[in-house]
């Protein structure tokens, strides 16, 4: 079944060109597309899409609030961003907002494709100096409600957070730990809620910053 791909962004070239692009790829099916987040949550619910490409920088409703909003209703639905390197803040907010991914505009179509397969099977796609930068900041950010304490991991919740970490898709993990992948969903959650974070990108991170891994 193919991935349904939703677009949100305010320059409609590029709109045009990602229709274009998601159109021409095996496996993946265009959902629609906006150049603003102002109907985000009617969107999402009439077109019901796997994955959303967000921008982040557009007027009305931008893609931080937009991701906060899918987020609220639509726990299942995967959404990377997209933006240009220097929104350093909004890289931060965007990830504590729920975002699975973070890609740069500049990442070239076939890298694109990639990161929206990986994120659908439950991977955390990033650009490695947009991973980096992610890193720097949560090591920067004193006033993230997070501590290095002991953050109660069971030692199938840590022996997951590692395979995340290490980039393992949910069925793969699933597969290297005999267990169902309704089961790996139910123990990357508990996880989230330990670390206190709403998605993928936050829990590798805190995993990494704080040393669980």
């Amino acid at each position: 079944m193919d991935l349904r791909v939703a677009i949100f962004d305010d320059n409609a070239k590029r709109r045009d060109g990602l229709r274009l692009l998601i159109d021409s790829t095996e496996g993946l099916t265009f959902a629609g597309s906006w150049p603003d987040c102002r109907q985000v949550v009617r969107h999402i619910a009439e077109t019901d899409p796997d994955v959303v490409l967000m921008d982040i920088d557009m007027p009305h409703v931008d893609g931080i609030t937009g991701v906060s909003l899918i987020r609220k209703q639509f726990k299942d639905v995967k959404i990377l961003m997209q933006t240009v390197f220097e929104d350093n803040d909004k890289i931060f907010h965007a990830i504590l907002a729920g975002a699975n991914g973070y890609l740069l505009k500049q990442t070239t179509p076939t890298k694109l494709i990639d990161g929206i397969i990986e994120v659908a099977q439950g991977g955390a796609p990033m650009t490695p100096v947009v991973a980096a930068k992610v890193l720097q900041l949560f090591a920067q950010r004193g006033n993230v409600a997070l501590r290095s304490v002991d953050f109660n991991l069971t030692e199938r919740e840590l022996e997951i957070l590692r395979y995340l970490v290490d980039g393992y898709s949910y069925k793969m993990i699933a597969d290297r730990c005999g267990i169902s992948y309704a089961t790996v969903n139910t123990h990357v959650s508990h996880i989230y809620e330990k670390l206190q974070v709403k998605g993928m990108a936050g829990a590798i991170s805190v995993a990494l910053r704080e040393g669980l891994v």
